[in-house]
């Protein structure tokens, strides 16, 4: 049994969450430039004197502290900018949060009440700070809940988002196989589902993918495959996340420059518990699955080798052509098993090629659909509550692609083209008996920070999917 997960201490008090209303709390005023002129007629005298002192504009993000009597803070404005301004970007009203004094703010606009939700969660998001290793941050501004707004929901979205980041961010060392296990019972326990993990060499006769590609770890970051059920009743929806913990690309090794980010490599992981937990707090009536295979992809006499060929608990065998290609070779065996449960629906999500930041860049993951009004539900969802995805195509031309020869499939197909899709086709081999399968090809990681997304790990594709979900589910 793996210790208790040693997640990263929640500030106090909790960043994440809306503070509670406050009679004291000071006016937040946002504003975008065609309503500044109205804004400064309505502020006291010397505060519009003030405003136009200090040339504020309402340029998106930016703040103005509007002084009281005393010279201490009585207001504040937050520059909302143009609706180009803030097609640009995302969680607008966040780039303002760490540029006030530290206090409570009440929130004073003209905004619609999805445009507001979508704000304000981005306000909760902003307040994320990954503390493991250093000194408690310093105390932020907080916002009360916005009237009109569902805080309690907001704040679960928050809490798994956080869930999410803190899982990428840990480093390996403290983040490995059995780390992973002990978040997922801990969610387990949570919510009062039923966990079975299958570890090491219990792995060969179901999953022998899962143990090909992580039995060269240490004993004590074994390979292990982890399966949450709950509920009885309702749809059924298995999600699958790949949690690399660590991928040195194994005897294909990475050169440096490629592995210094690969403490993520288990960001569809962290992502697919980060959405069962806001599932699960949503008290959805789901009968939900998670599955997530988990390994370190290390160097060792024992690692599995280029041209060798693996048999899937699928029956289908893989020729190896890069060891570095292992994450599809461990969601195989996952998918194969969601497949025979026969749910209504599956969907995988993993940080699996480069190819896929090279079409769309870290911040707009890919995401494939066998069925096209899936794929419109989930970006549509994801355009209204700012997280994005794009589809791309199961495009069946490439099939070939993925066939070697001398095994049923290639799990590293050459020419150097086509890899998020070869990948996803490759997937898609494992999933024969739903009819429904979505997969998103994510990055899991800010390469900057930006208003509500710190630099470092964070959630792709979850939102999305939690606001497309009820309605794909009939629910």
């Amino acid at each position: 049994m793996p210790a208790d997960p040693d997640p990263q201490p929640a500030p106090s008090p909790d960043a994440m969450t809306f503070a509670p209303p406050d009679p004291a709390a000071l006016p937040l005023h946002l504003v975008d430039k065609p309503g500044l002129d109205a804004l400064r007629a309505a502020l006291p005298d010397t505060q519009a004197a003030w405003m136009q002192a200090t040339g504020f504009t309402a340029a998106a993000g930016s703040v103005c502290v509007l002084p009281g009597p005393d010279g201490r803070p009585a207001a504040a404005i937050a520059g909302y900018g143009t609706a180009q301004d803030r097609a640009r970007g995302r969680f607008t009203l966040a780039a303002a949060r760490d540029r006030l004094p530290a206090g409570t703010w009440t929130l004073h606009h003209a905004l619609d009440p999805a445009t507001l939700a979508t704000e304000s969660l981005g306000w909760l998001f902003a307040g994320y700070r990954f503390a493991r290793y250093r000194a408690a941050p310093p105390p932020q501004a907080r916002l009360t809940a916005p009237a009109g707004v569902d805080a309690a929901a907001l704040e679960h979205l928050a809490a798994a988002e956080r869930l999410t980041r803190d899982l990428i961010n840990t480093p390996a060392a403290d983040m490995g196989p059995a780390e992973i296990e002990a978040a997922a019972r801990a969610l387990a326990t949570r919510f009062g589902a039923t966990i079975t993990v299958t570890t090491g060499e219990a792995l060969l006769p179901g999953f022998p993918m899962i143990h090909a590609v992580g039995r060269a770890a240490a004993p004590d970051r074994a390979p292990r495959l982890i399966d949450i059920t709950r509920g009885t009743t309702g749809p059924a929806l298995t999600l699958v996340g790949k949690g690399v913990c660590f991928d040195t690309g194994g005897l294909d090794i990475k050169p440096a420059s490629s592995m210094g980010l690969m403490k993520k490599d288990m960001g569809g992981a962290a992502t697919v518990l980060g959405l069962a937990q806001a599932i699960l707090a949503a008290e959805w009536p789901v009968r939900l699955r998670v599955l997530i295979p988990v390994v370190e992809n290390a160097i060792a006499g024992n690692a599995f080798r280029p041209q060798d060929i693996l048999t899937s608990r699928k029956g289908l065998t893989v020729e190896i052509n890069n060891t570095d290609a292992e994450g599809r070779l461990i969601l195989a065996d996952a998918l194969a098993l969601a497949d025979e449960g026969a749910p209504d629906l599956i969907l995988s999500m993993a940080t699996l090629t480069g190819a896929a930041r090279v079409a769309l860049g870290p911040d707009l993951p890919p995401l494939f659909a066998t069925r096209a009004q899936d794929a419109q539900a989930v970006i549509a969802a994801g355009t209204a509550v700012a997280d994005p995805v794009w589809e791309l195509p199961f495009w069946d031309p490439y099939e070939p692609q993925i066939e070697p020869g001398i095994a049923d499939l290639d799990n590293a197909p050459g020419g150097g083209m086509a890899g998020a899709i070869t990948a996803a086709l490759f997937l898609r081999r494992f999933v024969t008996g739903c009819p429904r399968y979505l997969h998103f090809d994510i990055y899991g990681w800010s390469p900057k920070d930006a208003p509500g997304r710190t630099k470092g790990g964070t959630g792709q594709g979850a939102r999305a999917l939690f606001a497309a979900l009820p309605g794909m589910l009939g629910l």
